[in-house]
């Protein structure tokens, strides 16, 4: 199967440069950071899920070993793992390589540290960075913040790793794990003095015995000497070796690092990585230990379940709209109970005038119902809210990726804040919807303001005129498109019509097929792909005054203006036109005719197996130059790289990725694709559009 891909949209103003990478697999049959955190995340994630399957009775015949992947693994681990069951494997992706991204780093951030690569026989300073981490991953996981905690792992996991690189461990026939390196408890033992001989120069370039003969035999504990610039090292230890380590010219010539098939120890690259996989499983299972098996899963990416989050306006005017949120959170709570779509958390952020918060975040359902039926609506003042102070809480609490839900009747006070809620909306790739309602279209806008037993009715600024301003409103819609949302305008007595895009984005396995915005709008043709991975495709469109017609595969064709026809539902509601498409054997070449003079915007989502994440990464150089996380937007420069994550079956073929400018004007990209295997790409845009732009 071949599935064009649409990654989500990236709204960036970015100018011209240069940037340079590396690939992220090693050739010669190398194994890199990135292969030995991913199997020992698959082998330890796997053997956790056969240990709850086996307490709930569940058959867990998985085998944990290096045939595992991502996709069969998601699948053995969810209660329902029937072969007609839809499983999302995009949260459990992106958790692997937000911490193999993150280990990376460690080469450009540290590269000159000794102890985060255990060079220079560092061993008490290695130690103490490993021990401090995992101590930082235990108690970012007991406050819920999962996603510090994946890069704190990967951080600890490089270092970990080094060991058994770069010390002469595999050298002295050690097959499994060094464990006190991850016990404080425990002494370092046996370690080479600073002024004991270890190595002697390689013969010929040959250098598979230059650590001394009695080093290994009384069991010192050794590592090379690396250093940049300098020559200089203590007499008669080893070096790290390599082209980039000047110590290794010096007397005893050569090195023992075994970092890669071509090292100066790579005779023994492959046995330090199995062991390097074995001691990151101990480290794993000592962090299961501590957080328990559902938060390991949490933090693993492992569960599948999307958060709920609302951020709701409390001011006078809005009761009707909190009894809505009630009425919408309660029922996906009460229908989802107990499966495996159950929302993993819930985030609750009331915002008012003059205060917002607090911010209440739970994983227990029935703290969340009480929570949000405690809320009621009072107060308010003059119109505008702080609307953006909320969101900016809410988008600092959820995980990236996250949905979130706003509602409000009114503008946002604290408008300067629009980039900074931009900015975060970017980093964690969280999708926001407004709904916008809007039932003041009479003379006054009323805003209740509590006096002890009673209540007073305040008019609005202005008297006369109370609906949101055009521009009042554009902010909502920005942001909504900066992340890939939407702004649903509608009144109070349809808002009950409308939170269904709510409902539906709680379902399983949720992918986005084609998301399209026009401003101003402009009458226009779009296409997307159906194939037969995809189930219950909706269509929303939003706009004012505005017509469509889809048209099928096989031709046939249904107007906005039949509610119900051949290709499915259409349900208006304010500026909100709502598509539950029939699939049914209509797999192929969709279309949608849009016409409207006023913006519009267009977004496709369906239920799929098939889905991909991206990161921004960066390349630098040094002995150990490949590439590391970049967060927020990409440096300035002619060319950007992404790292290009596609879950969801050995099958999907990935075509093109492609930057093109948001609002339509034409200007695309086309970037250079590379395979690194197990669904990962590296994509280099070499000439980025102007304006503001997203990929595709």
């Amino acid at each position: 199967m071949q599935t064009s891909l649409l990654l989500m949209a990236l709204y960036l103003s970015i100018p011209g440069g240069t940037q340079a990478f590396k690939p992220l697999i090693s050739g010669g049959g190398s194994v890199t950071h990135r292969d030995i955190t991913q199997r020992a995340v698959l082998r330890k994630t796997a053997e956790v899920c056969r240990a709850l399957a086996a307490a709930q009775g569940r058959d867990f015949s998985l085998p944990i070993d290096d045939s595992l992947s991502i996709i069969k693994l998601q699948k053995a681990c969810s209660a329902d793992s029937s072969s007609s069951s839809l499983v999302s494997t995009i949260l459990f992706q992106s958790a692997i390589v937000k911490m193999y991204l993150s280990n990376a780093l460690v080469d450009m951030a540290f590269a000159l540290s000794k102890a985060h690569h255990f060079d220079g026989e560092t061993f008490q300073g290695g130690r103490a960075l490993i021990t401090a981490g995992v101590s930082e991953v235990k108690a970012s996981v007991k406050r819920g913040s999962f996603l510090l905690a994946r890069l704190a792992l990967g951080r600890v996991c490089h270092t970990l790793q080094d060991f058994y690189s770069h010390s002469n461990w595999v050298e002295m026939g050690n097959r499994q794990p060094y464990s006190t390196l991850i016990r404080p408890d425990l002494q370092l033992v046996n370690l080479a003095g600073p002024s004991t001989p270890t190595c002697r120069s390689c013969m010929g370039g040959n250098c598979t015995d230059n650590i001394l003969p009695e080093v290994l035999q009384l069991g010192l504990l050794t590592s090379g000497y690396f250093n940049l610039f300098s020559s200089n090292k203590p007499a008669g230890k080893c070096s790290h070796g390599g082209s980039f380590d000047r110590t290794s010219g010096r007397d005893p010539e050569g090195g023992i690092n075994k970092d890669d098939v071509g090292s100066s120890h790579g005779h023994l690259h492959h046995t330090a990585a199995d062991v390097a996989v074995n001691a990151t499983m101990e480290l794993l299972e000592d962090i299961r230990g501590a957080a328990g098996d559902k938060d390991f899963l949490r933090l693993m990416g492992i569960t599948q379940s999307s958060v709920l989050c609302f951020v709701i306006d409390t001011t006078g005017s809005m009761s009707d709209d909190i009894t809505e949120a009630k009425r919408v959170s309660f029922s996906i709570i009460d229908s989802k109970r107990g499966t495996q779509q159950e929302p993993s958390s819930y985030i609750l952020v009331p915002f008012n005038d003059p205060g917002f918060g607090p911010l209440i975040t739970t994983t227990n359902a029935d703290i969340f119902k009480q929570r949000i039926n405690a809320l009621t609506a009072s107060g308010g003042g003059d119109i505008p809210e702080l609307c953006l102070s909320g969101l900016q809480l809410a988008l600092t609490a959820a995980p990236p990726s996250s949905e979130i839900f706003v509602f409000t009747d009114a503008p946002a006070k604290d408008t300067a804040l629009k980039s900074t809620v931009t900015a975060l909306i970017e980093s964690t790739k969280s999708v926001v919807t407004f709904m916008l309602t809007d039932n003041l279209r009479s003379s006054r806008r009323r805003r209740r303001r509590s006096m002890g037993g009673a209540s007073a009715i305040w008019p609005s600024k202005g008297g006369a005129s109370n609906r949101m301003a055009q521009s009042d409103a554009q902010l909502y819609h920005d942001l909504a498109q900066a992340s890939g949302g939407q702004a649903i305008e509608v009144t109070k007595e349809d808002l009950h019509r409308a939170t269904s895009v709510i409902e539906d984005a709680s379902a399983a396995a949720q992918v986005t097929v084609l998301q399209e915005v026009r401003s101003p709008g402009k009458a226009e043709n779009f296409s997307f792909t159906v194939d037969e991975s995809m189930r219950n495709l909706n269509a929303y469109i939003t706009g004012g005054s505005l017509s469509f017609t889809l048209t099928s595969p096989s031709g046939v064709s249904q107007s906005n203006s039949e509610a119900s026809g051949p290709l499915g539902t259409i349900q208006t509601v304010g500026n909100l036109h709502r598509v539950s498409l029939t699939t049914h054997n209509n797999t192929g070449l969709w279309e949608i005719s849009l016409n409207s003079l006023e913006s519009y915007s267009l977004k496709v989502i369906g239920q799929s197996s098939v889905n991909f994440g991206y990161h921004f990464v960066e390349a630098f150089g040094g002995a150990h130059g490949d590439f590391g996380l970049k967060e927020g937007r990409p440096l300035t420069g002619d060319n950007i790289t992404l790292l290009v994550s596609v879950t969801g079956g050995d099958s999907v073929t990935v075509t093109a990725v492609a930057l093109v400018e948001a609002l339509g004007s034409g200007s695309e990209v086309n970037g250079t694709l590379q395979s690194l295997g197990s669904g990962d790409f590296l994509v280099t845009v070499a000439r980025v559009p102007q304006g503001r732009l997203w990929c595709v």
